[in-house]
């Protein structure tokens, strides 16, 4: 499968909105594009202002809001712990059992997760341990203002730790003009992460799904992105 696993150093960092402008994009360029966000804390997946309706509405799939997001609670914590509440018990083997009767519907797929890379999601198993299972290239989402190189720092780290791919660092909310932290973080983070930065995100109000596709077209290297996945197998 080819795609990419849109991560972050944290919650509330912007992971759906890159990844449905991502999917958006992709789909624009004729690319048979796919959408899964497996567990959703929260909200309904059938809410038009969903995370799943969301990504289901820009990458103009077929699949339906359940097969998207086939787990969902109604509190806003961690899956785990918003799971356990509800006196459910959700395992690796239920989301990827999922995750495989969607895989080839299309020829290229955008999975997010829920928070950062260690956010625990079931019983025993991580967001970690569901990109090792699907076996995508994870892109990184991290804020842009202090604080946020150590957040980073650790992320890759662990994620070159647990043998990941990382396809690169998309940083979030860059102030206009920048402050000085947000001028320098993007060299501190690529210097000491050896990663790339694929691009840097202007902080934004609400917008428009189109416009903020736009932004992205203007602010990422989606080219060297669609390379990736063409190359990938």
């Amino acid at each position: 499968m080819k795609g990419f696993f849109i991560t972050g150093t944290d919650t509330d960092v912007g992971k759906t909105l890159i990844s449905s402008g991502l999917a958006a994009i992709f789909k624009e360029k004729n690319m048979d594009i796919g959408v899964y966000k497996p567990l959703l804390s929260g909200a309904s997946r059938y809410h038009p202002n969903s995370d799943t309706s969301l990504l289901k509405e820009m990458a103009q799939t077929k699949l339906s809001n359940a097969s998207i997001t086939p787990f969902q609670f109604k509190e806003p914590l961690a899956p785990y712990v918003a799971a356990k509440l509800e006196g459910r018990s959700i395992y690796l083997e239920d989301v990827v059992a999922h995750w495989k009767k969607i895989q080839k519907k299309h020829d290229y797929f955008i999975v997010e997760g829920a928070g950062g890379i260690s956010v625990p999601l079931g019983e025993d198993f991580l967001v970690s341990h569901l990109i090792q299972e699907l076996q995508l290239p994870i892109i990184i989402v991290a804020r842009s203002d202090l604080g946020t190189f150590n957040h980073t720092f650790l992320t890759v780290q662990y994620a070159k730790e647990m043998k990941l791919n990382i396809a690169g660092i998309i940083i979030n909310g860059i102030d206009d003009p920048p402050n000085l932290a947000e001028k320098t973080n993007p060299n501190l983070i690529e210097s000491f992460c050896k990663v790339p930065i694929l691009g840097i995100l202007p902080k934004m109000q609400v917008v428009d799904a189109q416009d903020f596709k736009q932004i992205i077209k203007d602010n990422i290297d989606t080219a060297s992105l669609i390379h990736q996945m063409q190359q990938n197998g």
